[in-house]
């Protein structure tokens, strides 16, 4: 089948201004022609579905992900394990070390329950980004479902670099076993 008889795309539902547009066209080097890739059946099937889909029905679907990850840590209770209970962390399991987002479950279940000093004890650093993260999703969500132009967080590389490298530390420092750092293991 050539694109000759295949039926006509649908237009796109979210179009490029036309300044973006010319901008995105600038970044590519002159000369150069790629040819057109013809997209396989499930491709063009996303394709059809995100045409017809309305705007609020990405944001739904990543409030209800969000849903069903809180649905999980109040339904499993992860604060209440055997002591002797293997971790089910694979990182825990074979080194013995927490991971990055050890106590990242435990903290939201305590989240959930409006006890934040508890919270921050498991995962300090997931309780700091909490609100930001929340903001993050509400004005996207709000902009997408609804049009509304709230202020965004605009977050540059470096502050995205600084907060990777702070979490970097909080979790080699978490694995210490010395005096203050003990303090951090949960």
């Amino acid at each position: 089948m050539t694109s000759v008889d295949r039926p006509a795309a649908a237009p796109d539902p979210h179009p490029v201004p036309p300044a973006e547009h010319a901008a995105r066209q600038e970044a590519w080097p002159a000369g150069v022609a790629y040819p057109a890739v013809e997209p396989d059946r499930f491709t063009r099937l996303v394709l059809r579905l995100h045409a017809r889909a309305p705007r609020w029905a990405v944001p739904l679907a990543a409030l209800g992900c969000v849903g069903l990850g809180m649905a999980y840590a109040l339904l499993s209770d992860p604060t209440h394990s055997d002591p002797d209970a293997r971790p089910t962390c694979l990182l825990k399991l074979t080194t013995g070390l927490d991971c990055p987002g050890c106590g990242g479950t435990r903290a939201l279940w305590y989240v959930l329950h409006a006890d934040l000093p508890a919270a921050a004890r498991h995962h300090f650093l997931f309780v700091f980004s909490l609100p930001f993260l929340a903001w993050l999703f509400v004005s996207w969500a709000g902009n997408r479902a609804f049009g509304w132009r709230l202020p965004e967080l605009r977050i540059s590389p470096k502050v995205i670099g600084g907060f990777l490298a702070l979490w970097l530390a909080f979790s080699v420092a978490r694995n210490l076993p010395w005096a203050p750092f003990t303090s951090l293991y949960v």
